[in-house]
């Protein structure tokens, strides 16, 4: 978490005080970009801290931070850095910029609850790393998108950061894509894949196999949605929970020999669409049993996804998000 909250002193990189603030870090993390782009704003075009302390860790003040928020936001209209650092620093509002116009010619005013900093995408009031991560994916700034995603698993953890964090970032670029002609399509498959990046990075070594302990998961016949199990996974390997990922569209015939293969305490199966969700498939694997007579086992199964909604099947269990999911999952094996 940060450690500076901007009251009372921090102390700096020689043990003397400064005063609070934001450091280079934290700054990017809220614009969206590379602490070295930060770096490189200030020396080239003065965007730096105008209070200068000692010590090695600069401080940003609210002041300080706006300034580069009007920075990132004159250049989303185009602007080359110089000109855009230049009214930034004279204080020119944004809204002064000449409004892009529609194929009419008529004004196109900003979106409604676009972000400050003009990313474009609608993202209402989430929390501020995920207005810089829309601002890095919009850019196609892979740096500062790895940063972005790896910090805030850090801070907040990785169930907290997947659903306060990601998944409303992930939101957000599903419906611009949905709602402006494919226009963000590239964003959205970039920021997927540097999701999947920062979860593999950031996954504790895989979990031994113990006896009637391993969870499989896997998306259902036809469904490509990985990303959710990913997470899921990486959740319950933290918790020493161990885990089988068979990942997407895995055939009906690959699923059941994967189960008595393994003979699994837990099966999540994955479906995204309601095309995809099949309750026969799923009442035929909670049905599997294995282990001698007498002492048989059946396999708890959860149906994972909105493509489950409206198909519900009895006795099965139908968590509504990572939490409830991993809070399901980690009870039923046995440490």
């Amino acid at each position: 978490m940060s450690a500076s909250t901007g009251k009372g002193e921090d102390r700096g990189g020689e043990g003397g005080p400064q005063v609070g603030g934001l450091t280079t870090g934290e700054v990017a993390r809220r614009l969206g970009v590379a602490p070295t782009t930060v770096r490189t704003w200030d020396r080239r075009y003065g965007l730096g801290p105008e209070a200068h302390t000692g010590g090695r860790h600069r401080r940003w003040t609210a002041g300080d931070v706006a300034r580069l928020e009007r920075m990132c936001a004159w250049t989303a209209t185009g602007l080359p850095p110089a000109e855009a650092a230049r009214l930034a620093l004279s204080g020119e509002p944004v809204s002064a910029a000449p409004r892009r116009r529609t194929s009419e010619g008529a004004p196109q005013s900003p979106a409604r609850g676009s972000s400050r900093a003009g990313s474009g995408l609608r993202l209402g009031d989430v929390r501020q790393e995920c207005r810089g991560i829309a601002r890095a994916a919009l850019r196609l700034d892979a740096a500062a998108l790895d940063d972005l995603l790896l910090t805030a698993i850090a801070e907040h953890g990785l169930v907290a950061a997947w659903t306060e964090v990601i998944v409303p970032t992930l939101q957000a670029v599903g419906r611009n894509w949905e709602t402006s002609g494919e226009k963000y399509v590239e964003v959205e498959h970039f920021l997927s894949w540097h999701v999947s990046g920062a979860l593999r990075r950031t996954a504790p070594p895989t979990v031994a196999d113990r006896p009637g302990a391993t969870t499989v998961l896997a998306c259902v016949p036809g469904e490509n949605h990985t990303l959710p199990l990913e997470v899921l996974s990486a959740a319950l390997t933290e918790r020493g929970v161990p885990v089988r990922m068979f990942g997407g569209a895995l055939p009906v015939e690959s699923l059941v020999a994967a189960v008595r293969r393994t003979g699994p305490a837990a099966v999540g199966l994955w479906a995204q669409s309601r095309t995809t969700a099949s309750r026969p498939l799923a009442q035929h694997v909670a049905g599997m049993e294995w282990g001698v007579r007498g002492a048989r086992r059946r396999p708890v199964v959860l149906t994972l996804g909105p493509g489950w909604a409206g198909q519900t099947v009895a006795g099965l269990a139908r968590p509504a998000g990572l939490a409830e999911a991993v809070a399901t999952l980690e009870p039923l094996i046995a440490r």
